[in-house]
């Protein structure tokens, strides 16, 4: 911990009971100082923030080129205490009563202060709070406390934001089909086909729904369907896009012998904790698909692949989130790609 400085963190209160928020809504909470020794402070401040970076590394020959990207949501101050003696003529600032009845004074005494705030998150559409390999989008509270001839003291706590969702999708409601066909050739003879057919395109966090596949199976083997759901993370810079296929979920269904037509309802269960779908953030696409195909021995496996986006839906609530203090190190903020020769 800093010298004379026993604690100093940020929290912000919860408004429902899933402890996320949205455009529009009010993030209240306090910034809390805990001095061992009188301090003169040249000032204290808030901010909300919501941002998405990306950065990745390839390798082309000898050469390492990386790659990076950022897109900034908003950004809010509040100060809530300053030094006016230093100040320009003419600068007007915020200085907040705190608990410990400390008025107009950039000196605190012994003991802990703590320091209220409220932000409005702007009305704006933007992209759900994310965390993948390769990039992030977050909102966050961070808090600075200046003295003289002393490092910065920085605390952050991020929070999660839901963005609404996005009804106008084309086809988002409506049912889904797919359809494929093979002819069998090495080792196995005949053709198998299936198609499948869902009732919509989005679901929510925690919600079952089914798959109808209609199997004809006219080869010489068994075949067996199988069920996948899995998640697409793009990242994007500089024209260049860096994929991440993360398997969700795998489902296997009861085997089909040969010269049997036989229709599968399937029930799958999409994951309660899953992330929603991102698909408003230039830089950053979170996108779902379900892979449904038939496992045939000796042969490619026909496949069918249908998109799903994921909604939000309740979660339990979460506890007070406190960050400890920290230094904060940032991404360059002047280039999105560098280049470094061995």
């Amino acid at each position: 911990m800093f010298s004379n400085i026993k604690n100093f963190s940020i929290s912000y209160d919860a408004v429902n009971e899933n402890s996320t928020f949205a455009a529009g809504d009010c993030i209240s909470g306090r910034v809390i100082v805990e001095v061992l020794k009188e301090q003169k402070i040249n000032s204290l401040s808030v901010k909300a923030k919501g941002k998405a970076r990306v950065l990745w590394s390839e390798r082309y020959g000898q050469t390492t080129v990386v790659y990076h990207a950022k897109e900034k949501y908003f950004s809010m101050e509040e100060v809530l205490l300053q030094d006016c003696t230093g100040g320009a003529a003419g600068e007007e600032y915020v200085t907040l009563i705190n608990q410990r009845a400390e008025k107009d004074t950039n000196i605190i005494s012994p003991g802990i202060h703590v320091y209220s705030f409220t932000f409005q998150i702007p009305q704006q559409h933007m992209p759900s709070s994310f965390k993948g390999c390769h990039g992030k989008i977050v909102y966050a509270l961070k808090a600075k406390l200046n003295r003289p001839v002393q490092v910065p003291c920085k605390a952050k706590a991020e929070f999660t934001f839901i963005s609404k969702p996005d009804m106008s999708i084309p086809h988002l409601m409506e049912p889904q089909f797919g359809t494929v066909s093979k002819h069998m050739k090495f080792l196995t003879s005949g053709n198998v086909s299936v198609d499948i057919k869902m009732e919509k395109m989005c679901y929510v966090q925690g919600e079952v729904f089914q798959v109808v596949a209609q199997i004809n199976n006219s080869s010489s083997r068994s075949v067996t369907p199988k069920f996948s759901l899995y998640q697409k993370q793009s990242f994007f810079a500089k024209k260049k896009r860096k994929l991440h296929i993360k398997k969700i979920l795998k489902v296997n269904g009861e085997s089909i012998p040969p010269a049997v037509h036989h229709t599968i309802t399937q029930q799958l269960t999409v994951p309660q904790n899953l992330p929603p779908s991102v698909l408003n953030c230039s830089i950053l696409k979170v996108e779902y698909r379900l892979k449904v195909y038939l496992d045939v021995p000796y042969a490619k496996d026909p496949e069918i692949k249908l998109p799903l986006i994921i909604l939000p839906a309740s979660a339990p609530m979460t506890k007070l989130n406190t960050a400890e203090v920290f230094t904060f190190t940032g991404w360059n903020e002047h280039s999105s790609v560098f280049i470094m020769k061995q």
